[in-house]
């Protein structure tokens, strides 16, 4: 059975609902923790599940060295068309090393993680990362603040994009988030869904402390302002790998 992920993300559908993220925020973003973590242009950098490449192209327009991996070989396909001598992009799945004691910065940023069914493959998803970074490296990791994603649940509603009318309804189901997605196109009914783990910041800090990783600090939005568990719309940690695994 496939994992519902490299179904949906691979289909010119899941682009098309999602046309409207903002490039700007993206950019913010990079701009944000450019500034707080004082990248240099020496350091090499990782976007693991890139998707089309959003974040990685602009940090490469800034003239950072960056690869950026995803698990879609049609994001890949896309993300390609702007790859130059310091921007590649490659299919690779997040749950094993790309190249071992490689970058300074893992950046998995906009909720790219939590999707697998088996607990454990999250952990091999953040193992492979402490692999993949430099002694002293960092984790830079975007996630939903899923205390405030449940307290604000929508649970129906229609989104139409391009003459399509997208039909969203989400439940909490066996510790997920999950979002069903219906529409109709040339006379076919079309249903996917996104499945998004609850967890919190301890579950995180657990993953990371597991794969020698010790979390410096937990922000709450794209302004990198402090994280508030009520309030906050995200939860980004910055995590540093140790030169000795906490195990």
């Amino acid at each position: 059975m496939k994992e519902w992920f490299t179904e949906w993300f691979d289909t010119s559908f899941y682009h098309q609902l999602y046309k409207s993220r903002c490039q700007d925020e993206a950019k913010m973003l990079i701009d944000n923790l450019e500034k707080k973590l004082n990248f240099q242009k020496t350091q090499s950098f990782l976007d693991l599940a890139c998707g089309k490449g959003r974040h990685a192209i602009y940090l490469n327009s800034k003239d950072y060295h960056v690869i950026g991996l995803d698990l879609s070989r049609n994001n890949i396909e896309s993300a390609n068309q702007s790859a130059n001598k310091h921007l590649h992009f490659f299919v690779h799945d997040m749950r094993t090393c790309f190249r071992p004691n490689t970058f300074d910065f893992v950046l998995n940023l906009f909720t790219s993680f939590g999707y697998f069914d088996d607990d454990q493959d999250n952990f091999r998803a953040i193992n492979a990362v402490a692999d993949n970074l430099k002694s002293g490296g960092k984790l830079v990791l975007d996630y939903i603040n899923c205390t405030k994603a449940i307290n604000n649940l929508s649970k129906h509603y229609e989104k139409e994009v391009e003459g399509i009318k997208f039909i969203i309804t989400k439940q909490i189901e066996a510790g997920f988030i999950v979002k069903n997605i219906d529409f109709d196109f040339e006379g076919s009914h079309h249903q996917f869904q996104e499945r998004v783990k609850i967890l919190t910041q301890e579950d995180f800090k657990a993953y990371f402390k597991k794969a020698g990783l010790i979390c410096k600090e937990v922000l709450g939005n794209y302004h990198l302002e402090t994280f508030d568990e009520q309030n906050s719309d995200r939860m980004i940690f910055i995590a540093e790998k140790l030169d000795i695994c906490l195990n």
